[in-house]
């Protein structure tokens, strides 16, 4: 892939995210000017949007861990969430063509991505350090924790969540 087409693949995606994003439908646009040309069939253009949403969701873990948040595993449901929220088309596809895939590839691929996601989610949040089922469920567990987190009143958004301050925590520690 030449450096042009390598922005011109980015530029296309930017604007499927963006029409996912202001459609919140959760069915693949491509009726976007140059996805056909672009991407390779609906499996093409799916993972690459859920590899847009990997990146989002480690850089959000990352900021999250770098709180050194009492709780993990709310830490790690926060970012999800906020994820979540930050790019909720794509969330949208990912969950409409898992749940509802178009073939047998896009299903197996898209179930092997979710168990990845789902053991990268308990990893993070301290629950397992292996790729057996249980740690699968684990994650699992965190990724509805991050969805009840985004279905809370309007009131309640993800971003009015107040981190403790480290001078918080060390009491917390220290009254423990």
């Amino acid at each position: 892939m030449t450096w042009n087409a390598f922005h011109h693949r980015g530029e296309i995606l930017q604007t499927v995210i963006d029409t996912a994003d202001l459609r919140r439908d959760g069915v693949l646009p491509l009726d976007v000017p140059g996805v056909s040309e672009t991407f390779h069939g609906e499996l093409d253009l799916v993972g690459a949007l859920h590899l847009k949403w990997h990146a989002r969701l480690s850089g959000n873990i990352e900021r999250e861990l770098m709180t050194q948040p009492m709780d993990l595993q709310d830490a790690i449901a926060r970012a999800w969430a906020k994820t979540s929220v930050e790019a909720p088309g794509i969330r949208m596809i990912i969950d409409r063509y898992t749940e509802t895939p178009t073939d047998a590839q896009m299903a197996d691929a898209l179930q092997r991505a979710r168990t990845k996601e789902w053991l990268k989610l308990a990893a993070a949040a301290g629950l397992s350090s292996d790729e057996s089922a249980s740690s699968a469920r684990a994650g699992e567990q965190v990724e509805l924790k991050g969805r009840a987190a985004v279905g809370q009143p309007a009131s309640q958004n993800i971003d009015d969540v107040v981190t403790p301050s480290l001078v918080d925590r060390i009491k917390a520690v220290l009254a423990a």
